[in-house]
């Protein structure tokens, strides 16, 4: 391995929960957008106060925060953003990390706000060069995030045309985007709804088929299938096999993608990758030993079909989806663990909200940060007044279990579902 740093492992987040679950699951780094600004506007997003409680929890446990506001501005967006990045610089107890920004508009207003800043680059700024690096690194920027279209030489010839103490920061797990680094006009030309300022409804996720200009209204699909096709719906991203190929690329930052993704997304890519990168970096053999647990578990995570994007060169049809637009989806997540307790029979009983519907009785999984999976049978629930109830059907809900096997704080529930 050389000289090569350990890389980080930088996990998004789209709500406190989120975050806390990756802090707890071993994350190095989370990402996190506000109200405004980001390119997810989709998501929840923090409002201020939200921001300033998980940056505080962050930082307690060692784990570094950055903010997103990488949305192509307009005009109208500058005087906004200028009021917005002083909020951050000024946010009480402690601002973030970075800033990761994508327009050179709201880049000048960010280092004429907050000097101060470290800014990350998007990887919407399309950084396909090393001449595009030592450009940003000359303006005062920390790190470029990769276009998700270059190939590991491609990232090892910039490592060696950029300064040591530049850093890489790539995708290698999640969504793969239709348009060069995600700059997609589809949803605004279709929807009216512009990708470019966090609104894409992902269109290219949809069902096509082709009518022939003499022909109208005789459609025929672009594939052999009876449901038409999908020609623009890539399969997801996943380098969890490749973790020595990318270490020895010189990538300083490891990042999944997935800011709409929930608390269990969260918490099963974050301990696969935790697991995978730190083994390798106790022994390759070690790394080597451990490949069919990480793709395992990566494979219970929300996702459609993986592949290994532009890495290894320029995808073919292998890797585009062609008969559904559906994902893989093999488990449920029930709530995470907020507190536990002993009850007057000295029953231990573990405290959640509840996210999806489960009964008295049922199996399901305690998924723990240290990579243990337990098998547990619901024994009580109690609602959080300690009535005892059969079922919980109620979002949301604050409950009590008891189960046949111990959880923490911090551990998540989950169930796994039939195969249909």
């Amino acid at each position: 391995m050389g000289e090569r740093r350990k890389p980080e492992l930088l996990i998004p987040a789209g709500s406190l929960e989120v975050l806390r679950t990756a802090v707890a699951f071993g994350a190095d780094a989370v990402y996190i957008g506000g109200e405004a600004f980001g390119l997810r506007a989709k998501a929840k997003n923090f409002s201020p106060d939200e921001m300033a409680e998980g940056i505080a929890f962050a930082h307690a446990h060692g784990v570094k925060v950055y903010v997103t506001a990488n949305i192509l501005a307009h005009n109208d967006d500058l005087e906004e953003a200028a009021a917005y990045f002083r909020e951050l610089r000024e946010m009480e107890p402690e601002p973030c990390d970075a800033l990761i920004i994508s327009d050179p508009g709201m880049f000048a207003v960010a280092k004429e706000v907050w000097p101060q800043a470290e800014i990350h680059i998007s990887t919407q700024a399309n950084n396909t060069n090393y001449r595009t690096y030592l450009f940003w690194w000359r303006l005062g920027a920390k790190r470029v995030v990769s276009a998700r279209e270059l190939s590991l030489k491609e990232i090892r010839d910039i490592r060696e045309r950029i300064p040591a103490e530049m850093e890489i920061e790539s995708f290698v797990q999640g969504s793969m985007c239709i348009s060069y680094s995600g700059r997609c006009l589809l949803s605004s030309f279709l929807t009216g709804r512009d990708a470019n300022r966090g609104a894409c409804t992902h269109p290219c996720r949809w069902k096509y088929a082709v009518m022939e200009e003499s022909r109208p209204g005789e459609y025929m699909p672009l594939y052999e299938n009876e449901r038409g096709t999908y020609i623009f719906n890539s399969k997801d991203l996943c380098m969890i096999e490749h973790i020595p190929e990318l270490v020895e690329a010189g990538i300083d930052s490891f990042k999944i993608e997935g800011r709409m993704k929930n608390a269990l997304y969260a918490a099963t890519v974050t301990r696969a990758y935790r697991r995978a990168i730190d083994d390798y970096f106790a022994s390759p053999g070690k790394y080597a030993a451990g490949l069919s647990w990480y793709k395992e578990e990566i494979r219970k995570c929300t996702h459609r079909h993986y592949s290994t994007g532009f890495y290894f060169g320029k995808p073919s049809e292998e890797s585009q989806i062609y008969d559904s637009s559906t994902y893989v989806n093999e488990y449920t997540y029930l709530g995470r663990i907020e507190e536990t307790a002993v009850d007057a029979a000295n029953s231990a009983l573990a405290k959640f909200e509840q996210r999806n519907k489960f009964s008295l009785g049922e199996s399901l999984e305690i998924m723990k940060p240290d990579g243990r999976t337990l098998e547990a049978t619901v024994e009580g629930l109690y609602t959080a007044e300690g009535e005892p109830v059969d079922s919980c059907p109620h979002a949301r809900q604050i409950l009590w279990v008891k189960l046949s096997a111990g959880a923490d704080e911090g551990d998540l529930l989950r169930r796994k579902e039939p195969v249909r």
